[in-house]
């Protein structure tokens, strides 16, 4: 509890401030990691659908932005469409302002920083569309990767200025200052632009080339505080838009995931990365049968040395640890696949989007047990929705 206390307020101290808490929580998880772990790990691909290549979404905290908008690409192959790499800091730049609004409309009581949500990306599809990568980059301040804090900054100090309200009356030129300097630093979005020889707007381009339909795709969690079956606000506080997920019972997590991937679908997969069982090094995620605390040292330093025993998850420990900040929403990865191990337990196939510096080069394998326990919230196309479950939840 004392890591993952000192760990959240880390993060939050820094996602308030600088919007340092990317590169904080990266930096969190060094040490987890042991010696030839890859060497004690066989694993066999039972499910690898396509995508498209890994990406870093450098010093920023747009993971969220990344994972989704990879989803989307691989919607469009599973639609039999040439998948396109969107542009996730089009989504984010948009999110920022709608954020924005937000915050002046709560007088301030909301959450900032350059967090988001899974379901933020269909929502800013919706109402902006989207453009490729190549058109807009998000870099119009001169670094060759994302570098949000100086942004984060400044953006934060004039909604501050506008909530205090000096004027006492709002006038409506402060949006445009707000999003003038997230365009200095993000660069404007164009109206138009050409792409293979064609002239498109971002809304046309997300109908004509993308061609999703965002009435798809629905949003999931797990929590015994709610009714089963049912839509409730996911309280978590990059969920500055107060959307509603459906919630099913902890089974139904692996079980409509497993239906997805074998139906061909990824998903998208927003969960809690700051635990000692988590190594981004070694590219492996899992549930210890032990607490880390009452581990000898040999066993710290052997925790991703091959596969260990698991821990059984309740739904009771699920809603513990996400009440007592054990689980927090603080990334969100793209699930693309399945496998098992030498023991042939099984595995999701999980992308990442902090570049190719870990054992396997971006992707990590992640137990079921600890998508069960650890997972936030997850996103996917209603058709990969087991038949029952669809129909209880009324899609």
């Amino acid at each position: 509890m004392k890591y993952k206390f000192s760990i959240l307020v880390t993060v939050l101290f820094a996602a308030t401030n600088l919007s340092f808490a990317q590169d904080n929580l990266v930096k969190s998880l060094d040490s987890n990691q042991s010696i030839n772990s890859k060497e004690k790990f066989k694993f066999t691909e039972i499910i690898n659908l396509e995508n498209t290549s890994i990406k870093s979404q450098g010093s920023s905290g747009t993971c969220w932005s990344y994972s989704t908008n990879s989803f989307l690409e691989s919607e469009m192959i599973k639609q039999g469409r040439k998948p396109v790499e969107l542009s996730p800091i089009f989504t984010a730049r948009y999110v920022y302002v709608e954020k924005g609004k937000n915050y002046v409309r709560m007088h301030g009581s909301v959450g900032l920083g350059d967090g988001g949500a899974l379901h933020d990306v269909i929502n800013m599809y919706r109402k902006y569309g989207t453009v490729p990568q190549s058109v807009y980059t998000g870099l119009n301040y001169g670094t060759k990767k994302n570098k949000f804090a100086e942004m984060a900054s400044i953006t934060t100090g004039i909604l501050e200025a506008v909530v205090k309200n000096a004027n006492e009356t709002l006038t409506p030129n402060w949006i445009n200052a707000y999003s003038g300097a997230i365009d200095a630093y993000l660069g404007k979005v164009p109206q138009s632009f050409t792409y293979e020889g064609k002239t498109y707007t971002p809304q046309s381009f997300a109908k004509e080339r993308v061609g999703i339909n965002p009435d798809d795709y629905v949003e999931i969690s797990s929590f015994t505080d709610y009714p089963y079956y049912k839509k409730f606000t996911l309280l978590v506080p990059d969920n500055w838009s107060f959307d509603q997920v459906y919630n099913v019972k902890i089974d139904d997590i692996t079980t409509i995931i497993d239906n997805a991937l074998k139906k061909g679908f990824t998903v998208a997969w927003a969960t809690d990365v700051s635990e000692k069982s988590f190594s981004w090094k070694n590219g492996v995620a899992y549930v210890p049968e032990i607490k880390y605390d009452d581990m000898t040292d040999q066993q710290k330093n052997e925790l991703f040395d091959g596969p260990k025993p698991e821990m059984t998850i309740t739904p009771e420990m699920r809603q513990q640890n996400f009440d007592n900040y054990n689980t927090t929403d603080d990334h969100g990865m793209h699930i693309v696949g399945l496998a098992k191990d030498q023991n042939g337990k099984e595995y999701y196939i999980v992308k990442n989007s902090w570049g190719l510096t870990n054992d396997y080069k971006g992707y990590l394998y992640v137990t079921k047990n600890f998508v069960r326990f650890k997972s936030t919230a997850f996103l996917l196309n209603k058709n990969g929705i087991p038949s029952a479950i669809r129909k209880e939840i009324g899609e």
